[in-house]
């Protein structure tokens, strides 16, 4: 399919090829390094205090789409105006990929908004 990466491990595709491959505990320290990336890109553009649900949510989110389509998000935006509740929101928007809404991201965005919202 057009625009589809190839990934390792936890979903790693920065510099891969297709026909990669990677041990667990390799994998399990490339995830560690990806995530603290994308951390860092949430502690640069979020400006606002956040919860932990909060901020792990948007770092699985900042995983998957990269740390620049997340800052430049409408997302942020709303974020960073302390509508956290529209903020959670628009991470359902975030659902296809190439023009098409895949299901596995449907589910995907469902598990980070509840966790946006945090507990009932």
């Amino acid at each position: 399919m057009k625009g589809d990466k190839p990934t390792i491990g936890f979903g790693t595709t920065g510099g891969v090829k297709l026909g990669d491959k990677i041990t667990p505990p390799k994998a399990l320290e490339r995830a560690l390094r990806d995530v603290t990336k994308f951390e860092g890109a949430i502690k640069q553009c979020v400006t606002v205090p956040l919860y932990q649900y909060e901020f792990d949510a948007y770092a699985s989110l900042a995983y998957n789409i990269g740390p620049t389509a997340f800052c430049n998000s409408t997302l942020v935006k709303k974020l960073n105006a302390e509508q956290y509740a529209e903020a959670c929101a628009e991470i359902s928007r975030w659902n296809r990929q190439g023009g098409r809404v895949l299901q596995g991201l449907v589910t995907r965005r469902a598990a980070e908004r509840a966790q946006c919202e945090g507990p009932a």
